[in-house]
């Protein structure tokens, strides 16, 4: 009789990283969100070398080289993954978007019809014939970002929000003190002063940054170094109580320097290309401190107001300042820039075709750091109002935009941004009958067909971790020689697409000796109409005993049984006095009690053959009923 019971699959919560595949993928999608595709690209081939995540590296490549404008590149990739099983089906689209920019039209069709048979009517795709960009429309093809209100924001204008020594550093006309006789004349508000608030913070915790660079006139939006000893931030034309103005009267905008000395902002200094006759603000301040970007209408530009940068020399001094070139500025005004750490550039334009007032978009650049062009981040980030003062953290999911959109709590708003997450799958492959991690075995992810998505092969914590699609079918297979396979399915529908989210998977595998010793060990067998052990089978119990020693954890029971012969009653009595031998003799080897939770007799009403009452049978027959069986309770 089989009846081994065993635990198969066990779902714990786990919080573990695993090996360096898995950082090198993050590392890519870092990357990538960050608008940095030429860096991008040598990261996703890279892992499509090692075939780790090969399915989801090759969508995000060929995505990468959209971006760059080199619809050829991509098209060559994207013809591999429309063949893939269960892939999103807006990928039909890019491949036919990367033909028709290749020039093959008639491909183009072919596969825009596929989509279609999928999508249905879309007008995105009647906008994009009309437009002729194929790069803003793959991109606002399918939501990018959730947004959501900050807790501080105010009936009055709050923005530029950036992060600060895990803190937030923003503008904002809050202050209706002893500033309420000054109110700035073009919305009546009060003047703009620079503030701090923790990143969860609420409108009480809102402080006034210190030191001296809050004046009696506007100061924000702020940059700061990486060390945080530096700030440069806007400033109305006033300097050491002085105020500045062009031949017409306006008190335009510059740039000033800060220094942090004893936890105050102090030692205020303007840069060198400050000018009474024109604005210079909105400075965005590179990582590595060495280049500077800002917003100037300065004469020589190409419309109202251009992007511009100026190099940062070692002994702090500013060079000549250059404009970011046509690509970027427009006849029309450019603003707010930020530079990102892994060196794209973000701004504000009403310039460039997008879905009202400001927008934000994001530059592109090609492997010599030249801007090639330039992407509207499209729903949520921008609305059909002034959407502006963009800015993204280091890790490159998450950040924080300022919006004047309807629905919020008054003028200027703050607004966190969250790309979409991908989905992370992670577990252990661990032994079940110890609970001892597996190294080197195999873990083999496949689509709901069955085809190979990736493969692992885990370290000695017996970890893995992949990155996988959303809504979607998928099996994960763990193997390993001495072990029995086992597979698992599971789907991602339904999860919450607002958070960065874990499918935690852990699978035991069941070692195959232990398995076959145990199937060998079930029987004991007993000379007729006697209870002592046979030396044969103690050497059969002595193998129990090991294995129990083994594993601390299994739990057994003792079922024993006879042949047909003498009658009922007897049996039943002798089947308990063969019980009773084989658990004394297992506890007197050093098994605790605990471990064996009953046994008992069941004379001949279990008998495993034909040879019941008046059955003629050979004494080897009649032997395979006169047995000893253990059920395995648990292993664990």
């Amino acid at each position: 009789m089989k009846a081994i019971k065993l635990l198969g699959i066990v779902f714990l919560l786990i919080c573990s990283s695993s090996f360096g595949q898995s950082g090198k993928l993050k590392r890519a999608d870092k990357l990538y969100n960050s608008f940095s595709f030429v860096k991008a690209i040598d990261k996703y081939e890279k892992l499509i070398d090692t075939n780790f995540n090969k399915s989801y590296s090759m969508r995000k490549l060929g995505d990468s080289y959209m971006y760059l404008r080199k619809p050829k590149e991509a098209a060559e990739i994207y013809k591999y993954v429309v063949k893939q099983e269960n892939v999103p089906e807006e990928y039909f689209y890019y491949y036919a978007q990367a033909l028709r920019g290749s020039g093959d039209y008639e491909g183009s069709k072919i596969w825009m019809e596929k989509y279609k048979e999928k999508a249905g009517k879309d007008s995105r795709i009647t906008e994009f014939f009309e437009k002729k960009d194929f790069i803003s429309a793959m991109f606002n093809l399918k939501k990018q970002y959730s947004l959501s209100k900050i807790n501080f924001n105010t009936e009055f204008s709050d923005f530029g929000a950036v992060e600060y020594n895990n803190e937030l550093v923003f503008a904002s006309s809050r202050d209706e003190g002893v500033s309420t006789k000054r109110k700035y004349a073009w919305n009546a508000q009060p003047f703009l002063d620079l503030y701090s608030v923790g990143k969860d913070g609420t409108v009480n915790q809102v402080e006034k940054i210190n030191g001296d660079v809050n004046s009696i006139y506007h100061e924000g939006p702020a940059t700061f170094s990486a060390d945080g000893s530096k700030m440069y931030f806007s400033r109305n034309n006033y300097y050491e109580n002085e105020k500045g103005v062009d031949k017409k009267g306006i008190n335009n905008l510059k740039i000033y320097r800060a220094d942090l000395i004893n936890g105050k902002w102090t030692n205020i200094t303007g840069v060198h290309f400050n000018n009474d006759e024109y604005s210079v603000g909105h400075p965005s301040l590179s990582s590595d401190g060495e280049k500077l970007y800002f917003t100037s209408d300065m004469p020589g530009g190409i419309g109202g107001s251009d992007i511009y940068v100026v190099d940062v020399q070692k002994d702090g001094t500013l060079g000549t300042p250059k404009n970011m070139g046509n690509v970027m500025n427009t006849e029309g005004n450019e603003m707010f820039p930020f530079i990102h750490d892994e060196g794209t550039l973000f701004f504000s334009s009403d310039g460039h075709v997008g879905f009202g007032l400001l927008d934000i978009f994001a530059t592109i650049s090609d492997e010599n750091e030249n801007v090639v062009n330039i992407l509207n981040l499209g729903e949520p980030i921008n609305s059909s109002k002034d959407d502006f003062s963009y800015y993204l953290s280091s890790e490159g999911f998450d950040g924080y935009i300022s919006s004047n959109r309807e629905g919020g709590v008054g003028d200027d708003d703050i607004y966190k941004f969250t790309r979409i997450p991908p989905l992370m799958l992670k577990g252990q492959i661990f032994d079940d009958a110890n609970n001892e991690p597996i190294e080197n075995a195999k873990v083999v992810l496949t689509d709901a067909n069955g085809e190979e998505i990736a493969y692992f092969i885990t370290e000695a914590d017996g970890y893995y971790e992949h990155i996988v699609d959303r809504d979607a079918n998928f099996v994960l297979e763990g193997t390993k020689e001495k072990y029995t396979k086992l597979s698992k399915e599971f789907n991602s529908f339904n999860l919450d697409r607002e958070k960065e989210l874990v499918v935690n998977l852990n699978v035991g595998l069941k070692p195959i000796e232990d398995v076959v010793l145990l199937a060998d060990l079930e029987v004991i067998y007993f000379d007729l109409d006697k209870s002592n052990i046979r030396p044969d089978a103690a050497i059969e119990l002595d193998k129990v005993v090991s294995l129990m020693k083994k594993y601390p954890g299994m739990v057994i029971r003792l079922e024993s049984h006879t042949d047909s012969r003498a009658n009922d009653q007897y049996n039943i009595n002798l089947s308990n006095r063969r019980a009773k031998s084989t658990y004394d003799y297992i506890i007197s080897n050093g098994i605790e009690v605990s471990r064996i939770t009953e046994y008992e007799g069941f004379g001949e009403t279990q008998l495993v053959n034909k040879c019941s009452n008046d059955v003629k049978c050979t004494e080897a027959e009649h032997q395979l009923n006169r047995r000893t069986e253990f059920i395995i309770i648990k292993m664990k």
